[in-house]
Formats: structure tokens, sequence, C-alpha cells
């Protein structure tokens, strides 16, 4: 899979583009709100709706009232009968919340929902359908506190309470705790705050919602810009465009991302779903948005990745940094020993990789626990023995600087190492079995714990190390998974996706083999890693151990050795030896 060039068809810029109705949304004068209110025996959970008040207008005009008392199945408290006047006798006769929900249902079908303090009111509702069995329309919510709250300055109105208001704009219907008097008054509200907005910029009900979630005039008005992106998956990107001091053009990539459906991805940045403060900032600053559409999910992350790594937008905080790394590495000298790098430049056996030095130097150590590996940094001669260290005589290192018997053993000891990274990770897991169990006999909880964890660390870099180069050493896999499409085929070549497409599954067979032929070449990296980089091998390593996944043709060999893993629960066991755990704390 070549990597394309950051030039897109002239319909995939958008800071031209002519919006849509649909990208304009409802105009207000065009929607039904439903204005609701209820009374309630109180605000607890067990609370219950004791009235029902709802009011239907649209471009200004009364349609409709709904009203009616609702019987609870518990007495209504005293000090809610005194501030609403609503009696336990007044209910007696009135219908269930059984019969009255179905009723205001079908009043409401269809309609957006206003209320004063929408969260109370919605809650109520939402919990007497779900008791009820019925489904949740999830219609558009106006809460008239939030755009109160944004319209409104401070030295205007004193609170945001509905009393407050209906006497600001004069509403004709004084609220009096009763929910048909309340809804009258909010729906004044509603239409003096409508006037209020509109000079704002707020002319549709989606430009509603997000004033009243304080999304500002700019952002919005930039919603138009995902008009021209596919319903597919794809790569996006945010641009600025700008003028050098030499008067020469200027683009600055912001910010890249991807998703399986771009149009509904753009859009949400203009919306209130977007919370991040830096990506406010980084849709201020863009001029445009723009598309590369992609033949699967797996080709658009692959595409961030190198295109954040090539790039380097500045409001993209992950996988900016995919090469930097560490690993630990033996040295290749008469007497190996172990050594932190940032690069993979020869053969030499390497293991990680790891995503920070510390945790590198954590890994060295669980290695020299397990190992009488050498800790110095001189370079040891084969024919002129030196002085020990303190190790040596602890009995921690062979000390091959002496040489005799210990330099003798010392190869051996490397290839111990050697393998424990390439086949069999066991005898580094099993290593502290006598220093575990000693410490949980002698309750030394916290030491334990920490051995343990660092234990776990290890063999979570051993399972990614044999992710990758299993994948980093096959020459080629074609491999296709079941989509809405027919099949999304992939051809990866020493982990690195070389090519990507989609076919209906009549043409999955021609579709895999045209991809195989048109695909990327691909070099072997140095050392066995992946010619990918390592996130972008993790993430192709995700895509094929997804259920469904099936190999269509493999050169090479996609394969980890017997013992690099473990089965599902053996850690703790590989830890601690057979000896249970109620065991070792009861001893």
């Amino acid at each position: 899979m070549s990597d394309p060039a950051i030039i897109v068809s002239p319909m995939s810029r958008t800071t031209a583009v002519q919006p849509s109705f649909d990208d304009l949304g409802v105009p207000l004068a065009d929607v039904t709100f439903v204005v609701v209110d209820l009374e309630t025996t109180g605000g607890a959970a067990d609370s219950e709706i004791t009235e029902v008040g709802a009011v239907k207008v649209r471009g200004g005009e009364v349609l409709g009232e709904f009203q009616t008392l609702v019987r609870p199945s518990a007495p209504i408290p005293p000090m809610i009968q005194v501030l609403t006047g609503i009696t336990n006798q007044m209910v007696a006769g009135a219908p269930p919340l059984a019969e009255v929900l179905p009723a205001f249902a079908e009043f409401a079908r269809g309609s957006a929902l206003v209320a004063h303090n929408a969260r109370f009111d919605t809650g109520f509702l939402r919990r007497g359908y779900e008791q009820l069995g019925l489904s949740w329309p999830r219609p558009t919510v106006v809460d008239t506190v939030a755009v109160a709250r944004t319209a409104l300055l401070r030295d205007e109105v004193p609170n945001c309470k509905l009393a407050t208001l209906a006497r600001h704009f004069r509403s004709t219907t004084e609220p009096n705790h009763r929910a048909l008097s309340d809804a009258r008054a909010t729906v004044d509200v509603l239409h003096g705050l409508l006037a209020r907005v509109g000079n704002l910029g707020v002319h549709t009900l989606e430009d509603l919602t997000e004033f009243a979630l304080q999304v500002s005039p700019d952002r919005r008005a930039k919603r138009v810009w995902a008009q021209g992106a596919p319903e597919t998956a794809g790569v996006y990107f945010f641009v600025a465009d700008s003028t050098a001091a030499d008067g020469t053009p200027k683009r600055e990539v912001l910010y890249v991302g991807k998703s399986n459906n771009l149009k509904r991805r753009v859009r949400s940045y203009f919306s209130a779903a977007e919370k991040r403060g830096r990506i406010h900032e980084m849709v201020r600053v863009a001029t445009g948005v723009e598309f590369i559409e992609c033949a699967t999910d797996l080709e658009a992350e692959v595409r961030e990745l190198r295109m954040i790594e090539s790039l380097a937008p500045r409001y993209n905080r992950r996988s900016k940094n995919q090469r930097k790394l560490t690993w630990l590495k033996l040295t290749d000298e008469a007497f190996p020993r172990l050594s932190v790098v940032h690069t993979v430049r020869d053969q030499a056996p390497h293991f990680g990789p790891f995503r920070s030095r510390d945790a590198a130097n954590e890994a060295a150590l669980t290695l020299y626990d397990a190992f009488k590996l050498r800790r110095c940094t001189p370079r040891l001669s084969r024919r002129t023995p030196s002085a020990s260290c303190a190790l040596a005589e602890m009995g921690r290192c062979l000390a091959p600087c002496e040489l005799g018997a210990g330099a003798e053993a010392y190869p051996s000891v490397v290839e111990e190492v050697r393998s424990s990274w390439e086949a069999d990770v066991r005898p580094v897991l099993r290593s502290v079995r006598g220093r575990l169990t000693k410490l949980v006999g002698q309750q030394r909880y916290e030491e334990a714990g920490e051995v343990a964890e660092r234990l776990t660390a290890y063999y979570r870099t051993s399972l990614r190390f044999h992710r990758v180069r299993s994948l980093a050493r096959c020459r080629e896999l074609v491999a296709a998974v079941p989509s809405a499409a027919g099949w999304d085929i992939h051809v990866i070549r020493y982990g690195r996706l070389a090519a990507a497409t989609s076919a209906p599954s009549a043409r999955a067979r021609t579709a895999a083999e045209e991809a195989a032929a048109m695909a990327e070449t691909v070099l072997p990296a140095v050392g066995g890693w992946p010619a990918a980089s390592i996130e972008e091998a993790e993430r192709v390593a995700a895509w094929l151990e997804l259920p469904g996944v099936r190999l269509i043709e493999t050169d090479g060999s996609w394969e980890w050795p017997l013992h690099a893993g473990l089965p599902d629960g053996a850690l703790p066991r590989e830890l601690l030896g057979e000896q249970p755990l109620a065991e070792l704390l009861a001893s």
C-alpha cells in the first residue's frame, strides 16, 4: 500500500462548499416543540409522577395541550402537597402512570421536548418508559435553563428560575407549581429566548441545542465542512492555509484522524460532543478539512499512523513518536552484556520494544535476577584477566573477567538469555519462585507485589516481542475478513500493510490476487523487525487476530514458539509454582 501524497480531488476541499439544507439543520419555525412539566412526589429515585402538563407549539402557535393528574402508588408527602396543591384526595380517582404515559407518548411523537431544568423531567419520563416496557424515542431535548444561562446576561436576570424568567419575558401565565400552568409559562419563556438567540446566529434546532451547550457560533458555522465528506472509512485532516512573509502560499496540517464514517466523525468536531480544549483551538485555527477515502478500516488506521509520523501535526498527541522506542541488546563482544538502545542497527539479539528507558531497565533487572550476566560496562578481554567486582563475590555474576571457569560457562548463560527471548519465557518467570514464596510467607506482600508486577510487565513485553517478530519474518500474508461490502482484503509484507481492497464475495479471490500483484514492494528490515513502525505492525496483528479472518495466501511462516506465551490464567502459577496461593498464605 503506497502512501499517497497529501493531495485530494477538488471536491474534497470543504472551505468553499455551499451548505445544503441537511447541513443547515431544521429551521426553528418548522420544529414542533412539546413543552412539558411534571409534578412529582419528590426528587428521589423512588419518587413518582403526580401530574403531567404539556403544550405543543410550532412557529409560535399552540397546536394542542395535554394535562392529567396521575395516581401514584404511595401517598404524597405533606410538604409536596403544600408546595403543589395536589392532595391525595385529588389523585385518588386519577389514572395510573401505565395509562398516562402511552397517551403522552402519542401526543409528543416526533416532537422535540422542551422543559425547564429538563434533566429532572426527562429523567422521570425515561424511568417511566422503562418501567412500562416502552421504548424511549431519544428526542431532541431543549433545556430552557441552559439556553437562558447562555443567552442572558447576569445584570438582566438575577437567576434562571422559571418564575424569574416568566416575569422577564412578560409571560401571560404565572407559574404556580401545577404542571400545565408551568408548561404554559415555559412556552412563553421559550419564545422569548428564541427571539433573543436568533440575533446570535441560532436559526435551526441543531443550532439551538449546541448553543445551550455553549458551542461557539464560529465552530457551528464550520459544520458545513463535513458536507463533502463521504460516509465511508478513511482519513481526515484539518489544514491551515496562510501566506508566508515572502508572499508564497503556506499550508500546515494541524490534525490527522481516521474514522469508519468520515462525515459523521468530522461533523462531531463542530458540535457539543467535542469537549477537548486543544481541539476547540484547532478548529478555530483551521481553514479547511480534507479527506482520503480508504477501502477498509485497517487501511484508514495505517494511513493515519503514517501521516501523523511523517507530518507531526501539532494538535495530535498520540502516535507522533512511533520510532521513539527502547530495546535491550546483547552486545557483540567477548563476554556480551545487556545494553539499552534506541535503534536496531545490526543483527545482534534485541528484545523489546519498551515504551521507555525505565521500562527497559526494569526488564534488565529481571534478567539479572534470572541469569548471572555481568553488569559492568568495560570491554573485557578473552586473554587478559581483570579484577572482579562485588557482584561476583555475592555469587550474582559468573565473573568472566577473571577468565577460568566463569569465562567457560558464560557463553551458555548468554545462550539461555537469547533462548528466553526467542523461544521460552518460562525460565525468567520461574526464576523468582523462591523469592516470591519467601516474601509471601513473611507477609511482605508489598514487596512481593512489586516483584510480581515487574515479572508481569516483562511477560507482556515478551508477548509484544513475538507478536511483531512473527509478522516481520513472514514475507507475505494475504488475508480477508467478512464485511458489509463482502470481504475486506489485505496484503501484509514483513509486518507492513502493502495493499488493501474490498470486494463482493463473488470477486474475493480475484480481488486478492489483483491486490497482491499491485501491492507495494517491501524489503525486510534489519534484525528481523517489522518493515513498518511497531505501532503499525501491532495494528495489523490485531486485525489478523479478529474472529473470522481467513488466510488466503502465505509466503513464509507466521508462527510463535510453543512457550513464548502461557495459557490464560497460568501466569500466577508460573511465578509461584504448584503450591496454591492460599497454602502459601497459611504457611
